[in-house]
């Protein structure tokens, strides 16, 4: 195996959202660095739960439900 072919795997600090913090192995950056999270498990409605509203003025699911909202597979 050739040598120095892997990167440098070493702690740094994640900064959540909220502002609580941990300490974790990775690859990026070098050792100490912080890595803020724009976007985290706490805040994101995919862990979370949350609602997502869909805009659609006249697209792509509109023409769908047009041209198969009639269509029924089975009983119901």
């Amino acid at each position: 195996m050739k040598a120095d072919t892997h990167p440098q795997y070493h702690f740094i600090k994640v900064v959540m959202t909220d502002g609580t913090d941990y300490m974790t192995r990775s690859t990026y950056g070098k050792e100490g660095d912080t890595l803020n999270l724009d976007i985290d498990p706490k805040t994101h409605p995919a862990w979370t739960g949350g609602s997502q509203q869909l805009m659609d003025r006249g697209g792509r699911l509109s023409k769908f439900n047009s041209r198969f909202g009639g269509i029924s597979l089975g009983k119901k």
